[in-house]
């Protein structure tokens, strides 16, 4: 027997500090909610989760980028919609001016609403824009064909989806420049009026044309929404079979540790008093 290293008592210290170790550890866990806390929990699972968390935000912000492209397509569509409307009553003017029942003053005062209805068609193609960005042409200073706008839809740089280019939806990209021009200078004759109607029939289809553009883009920018809500909800799940503590069976093994430290406990206090017993053999 042997006074000066008490080998058992130094094996109950020992294993005293890996249990409380393991307690520090497990209240961590169910403090925080989380299975890996630092990178010395489960490096590897550790790596896979960030990665999948990085995946997820971006999804994230994808879909704030898709909601915000279908908005931008809604505004371009009801701008869109509005010009039609104009284009109906000028077409349905042009009808009455074309007729010989209608007198010259008539055609005039005619020609004045045209240029006017025409005039407010310009004023929504260069007041149309989405947070500065114009929709209907090049800019609210040129009247050119806009170029194609571009929507970030998923974490890859080649997740896009664009609108079509060339949208001109004032009276020079729909072929009325010259119509405005008669309206404006009041129509000479009822053949005069006439013959716009052609024009306006022509401007209507591409009008419709582009907003169908539009609609159809709108339709693949929800559906690419709907479809990365459905991801970023799976691979969330995913990181949190990673990440997060399961609770039932971190519980279990925070009891189990706080029984084996009062065991422990007591294992040392008996090792110690173990040593008592050299006193009887100096006795």
């Amino acid at each position: 027997m042997r006074i000066n290293t008490n080998v058992a008592s130094l094996n109950s210290q020992e294993s005293a500090a890996n249990t409380q170790n393991n307690l520090r550890s497990s209240l961590e866990k169910l403090s925080s909610g989380l299975r890996i806390n630092k990178a010395s929990d489960d490096a590897s699972g550790l790596a896979i989760a960030d990665k999948l968390r990085t995946q997820a935000n971006s999804i994230g912000q994808s879909i704030s980028n898709g909601n915000s492209a279908v908005a931008l397509t809604q505004i371009a569509d009801k701008a869109m919609a509005e010009q039609s409307n104009i284009l109906d009553i000028v077409k349905t003017k042009l009808v009455q001016a074309a007729t010989d029942t209608t007198s010259d003053e008539g055609r005039a005062a005619i020609g004045k609403d045209v240029n006017k209805l025409l005039s407010q068609l310009d004023n929504i193609a260069k007041q149309t824009n989405y947070n500065g960005t114009e929709l209907l042409q090049a800019s609210a200073a040129d009247t050119g064909a806009g170029t194609a706008l571009t929507f970030q839809m998923g974490e890859n740089a080649a997740d896009i989806i664009a609108t079509t280019a060339g949208v001109q939806s004032n009276t020079v990209g729909l072929g009325l420049a010259s119509a405005q021009a008669s309206a404006a200078a009041g129509f000479a004759s009822a053949g005069s009026a006439r013959a716009l109607l052609v024009d306006v029939d022509s401007a209507l289809n591409t009008l419709n044309g582009w907003r169908a553009d539009f609609g159809s883009t709108q339709n693949q920018l929800e559906s690419a929404v709907r479809n990365q809500m459905t991801q970023q909800t799976n691979i969330k799940a995913a990181e949190s079979v990673i990440r997060d503590v399961d609770y039932a069976a971190e519980s279990a093994n925070f009891n189990k540790q706080n029984i084996i430290a009062q065991a422990g406990t007591y294992a040392m206090s008996q090792s110690n008093a173990t040593q008592q017993n050299v006193l009887r053999l100096l006795q």
